[in-house]
């Protein structure tokens, strides 16, 4: 009994390391190659794919580029869908989904922070849990909300942002459920936003 149970122990070892996590950004060919474009209303700005336990997966952000000049880039809303391949069509595994908010001073634009998005398997558990950052500017050019949603097991847990020089109007929550997330997907998202206070001088705090 002993003998099998070291046996079964090694096929799991032996399982688990041939189930390597992979992920890299896809070129504008490879996205045709794939024909992610029509899975979006809006155009790609960055698509990944990553292979896991769980097989392989595309991400696709997407902006919709109301405002395009020399100098910016404009969008009112974006959307971010994760989709696995099945049998030649897409199978949705989730979405998100967001746009201009009504303050003042007014937002123009919101944009995917894609250096400080992943898909990595932060808890090593053979799983790529992805980390989506996305935030909005005023017409000022100020950065005023921030969000960082990361996805694990499919469910979304968000930190949500409001950047204000007054107390009253500045605010950082995270989600009830933040406390249910693997503490190693915890301390790299607390590292990610010690780094986007350090280098976008943010203060991602509350009043």
């Amino acid at each position: 009994m002993k003998k099998i149970t070291i046996l079964l122990f090694l096929l799991n070892s032996m399982l688990s390391f041939s189930q390597k996590v992979e992920s890299y950004k896809l070129t504008k060919e490879e996205i045709a190659q794939r024909e992610l474009n029509g899975i979006s209303d809006f155009p790609i700005y960055r698509a990944f794919e990553y292979s896991d336990k769980g097989g392989v997966t595309n991400l696709v952000l997407t902006e919709n580029q109301k405002n395009i000049s020399k100098k910016d880039t404009l969008n009112t809303k974006i959307q971010a869908i994760c989709v696995m391949n099945d049998h030649g069509g897409f199978l949705e595994k989730w979405r998100i989904n967001d746009l201009l908010e009504d303050y003042e001073p007014k937002e123009t634009t919101i944009w995917f922070w894609t250096k400080y998005c992943n898909t990595k398997d932060l808890d090593g558990d053979g799983y790529v849990d992805p980390v989506i950052v996305y935030g909005s500017k005023t017409e000022y050019g100020e950065i005023r909300r921030v969000k960082i949603i990361t996805v694990y097991k499919n469910k979304k847990y968000v930190i949500r942002a409001v950047e204000c020089d007054l107390d009253y109007c500045r605010s950082f929550k995270k989600d009830a459920n933040w406390n249910s997330l693997p503490q190693k997907i915890k301390t790299h998202i607390d590292q990610l936003v010690v780094k986007l206070r350090k280098e976008q001088n943010l203060l991602l705090k509350d009043g």
